[in-house]
Order: structure tokens, then C-alpha cells, then sequence
């Protein structure tokens, strides 16, 4: 049987990662987290000051071609963790003050267009899920089947402030709320690859959704449409 393309766009703590990874795991295709990518470029922006209360996007930019990103698989989750430069950050990248900057970053045109063709070389073998804001718009507009999540911001931050207090970090509900908010407009306004809906994508809203009807509902879709490309 043929292998397709899978690509998972929408907003931010709808869950696409977990979907996606899910889904991934039940075809035997490979998953990549597009946004942990993103989050890897934004941690080293960070941690070498061209980021913050000033920002030097043109020395940032500069630094593009030092920074190295993989993926390694954890041995004993079997998880793919993200990895920068040669170190493990998949537990740095996801924290909130990577969350406060991470869009700012993601809007920035030489830092798109380098991890652009990083997805696109991952992808080019097919048997892939792919989730991230412009996976079925811009890294793979041909993809067979492209699925694009959105839920409301109130439900989204409530996931991502329950998933930080389990993490241990100290944060409120307004300030997560006031970030799903922002990052939504940001990802949604920027003038390179915004978050948009596919005009072939399924939306799902999951806003009152379970994971477990979400994820019968889109296997389903996957398996009917590799079928149909197989």
C-alpha cells in the first residue's frame, strides 16, 4: 500500500501533537513536531541574548547557519526528542519563556525559509505526519490529506495551564490565556506563511471533543484516503 503525506495545521494547544503523534505511531509513519523546531531556534536566540528586552534579529539571523537541529528518538519512550546543537533541550523548549517568544521568531523570513527546507527534506520520502501553521499550505501544499485543529482560546489555555502546574511551573491562567491570545494573532497576521486553513483541510474543532472520538474520526479519514492513494 502507498504511502501519503499528513499534514496537521492549527492553533496553537489544540493538540496537534498528540494527534498527529498518535496517528503517526498507528500508521507506522514517521512524526515531526514542526513547532519544537521553531522552539529549539527561539531557545538559542534566548540563550545568546537576540532575543528579549532587546532584540538583534539580524544577529540572529547571522547565527542561522551554527544552528543544528535533530531529532532523536528517546530509548526508552521511544519518543523523538528534540536536540540543538548536540544537546537534549526537549524540556527547555517547552517552557513559557519559550512560549513568550516563540512567534516572534517564527515570523522572522530567513529563520521560515531555513526550516522550510529542513521539513521538506524529511518529507520528501512521503510516509509522514507532519504538524506545525503552514504544513499544508506552505512545506507541503500537494500533501493527500492535510487536517487543520482549532478549538476556543479560553479551552486551549486551559489545557496548556494545566499541562505548565503539572510541569511545575509558576504561571497564571491570564497570563496563559493572554498568550494562546497573542501567539494566535501574531501566527495569524505575520506577512510570511500565516496560520491559515488549507482550502483542502478538514477542519476539526475539539473544543468539546474528546481525544479518543478526534482520533477514531481522523484515523479513519487517513485510512480511507491512503487506501484510495495506494
Amino acid at each position: 500500500m502507498g504511502k501519503i503525506t499528513i499534514a496537521v495545521d492549527g492553533y496553537s494547544s489544540t493538540g496537534k501533537s498528540t494527534i498527529a503523534k498518535r496517528l503517526a505511531t498507528a500508521l507506522g509513519y514517521i512524526y515531526v513536531d514542526t513547532g519544537a523546531m521553531y522552539r529549539a531556534v527561539t531557545l538559542y536566540a534566548l540563550n545568546n541574548g537576540f532575543i528579549g528586552t532587546q532584540d538583534d534579529i539580524p544577529g540572529l539571523v547571522k547565527q542561522l547557519p551554527k544552528i543544528k537541529l535533530k531529532f532523536v528518538p528517546n530509548k526508552e519512550t521511544g519518543r523523538s526528542e528534540m536536540y540543538l546543537n548536540g544537546e537534549n533541550v526537549e524540556e527547555e523548549i517547552r517552557t513559557m519563556k519559550v512560549s513568550r517568544q516563540v512567534s516572534k521568531v517564527a515570523a522572522i523570513g530567513e529563520v521560515r525559509t531555513k526550516l522550510v527546507e529542513m521539513q521538506q527534506q524529511m518529507g520528501k520520502d512521503k510516509g509522514i505526519v507532519m504538524d506545525g501553521r503552514d504544513i499544508g499550505t506552505v512545506v507541503f501544499p500537494e500533501a493527500e490529506l492535510k487536517l487543520f485543529m482549532t478549538a476556543s482560546p479560553e479551552i486551549r489555555a486551559t489545557r496548556r495551564y494545566k499541562e505548565l502546574l503539572d510541569k511545575g511551573e509558576k504561571v497564571t491562567f491570564a497570563e496563559v490565556l493572554k498568550n494562546v491570545q497573542e501567539r494566535d494573532r501574531i501566527d495569524s497576521t505575520r506577512s510570511i506563511s500565516p496560520l491559515k486553513k488549507a482550502k483542502d483541510a478538514i477542519e476539526f474543532d475539539n473544543s468539546d471533543m474528546g481525544l479518543e472520538e478526534q482520533f477514531e474520526r481522523i484515523h479513519e479519514f487517513a485510512k480511507r484516503v491512503i487506501a484510495k492513494e495506494g
